[in-house]
C-alpha cells in the first residue's frame, strides 16, 4: 500500500505562484498525477507524469503555467504553479497510479493522497 502526502498548499494572489510537494512510498508505480477539485465541480485532471520516462501530460486550461516534475531520488512529485488565476482555486489531490494506461483517467490511479487547499485571489 503506498502513501501520499501532499504539500505546500496555501493562498496566493492572482499573478502569484506556489509549488505543491507529494512524496510517495513505493517504486511500483508507473504514472503520477495531479487532479482538483474546484468548489461546486467534480475532480480532474491537472497533470501527470511518467516516473519513468519522465513524459508528462497537461490538461489544456494549465499548459504553460503549471509543470509537473519528478526526483525519483527522493521520490517527490512536483507541480510548479505560476501565473495563478481565481480558476485555479480547488483542492488539489496527488495520485499514483500502477499500471496507468491513459493518465488522464482518474480511475486508472490506485493511490491517492488527502489534498492541500489553494486559493488564488484576484
Amino acid at each position: 500500500q503506498a502513501q501520499l502526502v501532499e504539500s505546500g498548499g496555501g493562498s496566493v494572489q492572482a499573478g502569484g505562484s506556489l509549488r505543491l510537494s507529494c512524496a510517495f512510498s513505493t517504486d511500483r508505480i508507473n504514472y503520477m498525477g495531479w487532479f482538483r477539485r474546484a468548489p461546486g465541480k467534480e475532480r480532474d485532471v491537472v497533470a501527470a507524469i511518467d516516473i519513468g520516462s519522465g513524459r508528462t501530460v497537461y490538461s489544456d486550461s494549465v499548459k504553460g503555467r503549471l509543470t509537473i516534475s519528478k526526483d525519483s531520488t527522493k521520490k517527490i512529485v512536483y507541480l510548479q504553479m505560476n501565473s495563478l488565476k481565481s480558476e485555479d482555486t480547488a483542492m488539489y489531490y496527488c495520485a499514483a497510479g500502477r499500471y496507468v494506461a491513459d493518465p488522464f483517467q482518474q480511475n486508472e490511479y490506485d493511490y491517492w493522497g488527502q489534498g492541500t487547499q489553494v486559493t488564488v485571489s484576484s
